[in-house]
């Protein structure tokens, strides 16, 4: 993920629009990382409701085209907000510095840095992290997901959690085999694509390499964890 800080969930945003022809995807231009490169100089309303229609046309229109050339006809119905909630939050930036959705099989951050392509499970309630060290700790499933995590990393891509315990959770062996899972607090993969691999059409074949690289980890998590917090 683009950081450690929890963002909005990728489905909770405003509804995507319908693309007209001057929106099919071509590539994002220099602007669009440009522009999340200057709104975290300048992350204010007052900059932010003048550079507008540049964010609506740099940023969102093409990740909602690219949706729609990933998952034709329509795409991804959501794209986040870039407002932030900030009521109870120590940082009081009005804005987030990315953007994000989610497609069939994976979630994308739009950022300044680039694209970020992954899966896994973001932030899961108790109950639910519950079932996922369950399912590390089984022989089976857990072998299974080192086998898993072990593959996607060959492949350059990080394997990770936005927080993990300092020792082993409540009930489980320090010596635990499979303890770097275990002490995780959620498990995502992917990679980001920089500006550079995203200015044609060639992206939406970088994307779905990503995603089918992405589906085993997300086809373990749907079997052993559910499907509730799964992306």
């Amino acid at each position: 993920m683009p950081s450690a800080a929890a963002p909005r969930h990728p489905s909770a945003g405003s509804p995507a629009r319908e693309l007209s022809s001057s929106h099919r995807f071509t590539g994002f231009s220099r602007a669009t990382f440009a522009f999340f490169k200057d709104l975290a100089a300048h992350n204010n309303r007052e900059w932010l409701q003048a550079r507008k229609a540049m964010f609506e046309e740099t940023c969102q229109a093409p990740l909602k085209a690219l949706t729609a050339a990933l998952d034709p006809p329509f795409g991804s119905e959501r794209i986040s907000r870039i407002s932030r909630d900030i009521r109870f939050s120590k940082d009081k930036s009005p804005y987030h510095t990315h953007i994000s959705t989610r497609i069939a099989g994976c979630v994308m951050f739009l950022s300044a840095d680039g694209l970020y392509v992954g899966t896994g499970i973001y932030l899961p309630d108790p109950p639910t992290l519950r079932k996922l060290r369950e399912a590390v700790n089984r022989e089976a499933s857990g072998r299974a997901l080192v086998t898993l995590v072990a593959a996607l990393r060959r492949k350059g891509y990080t394997v990770t959690s936005h927080e993990s315990l300092a020792s082993a959770p409540r009930g489980f062996h320090a010596d635990h085999p499979r303890l770097e899972l275990l002490r995780m607090k959620d498990i995502h993969a992917g990679r980001t694509l920089k500006p550079a691999d995203l200015s044609t059409t060639a992206t939406v074949a970088r994307v779905n390499r990503i995603r089918a690289d992405v589906t085993p980890l997300r086809e373990w998590l749907l079997r052993y964890v559910g499907n509730e917090s799964c992306v």
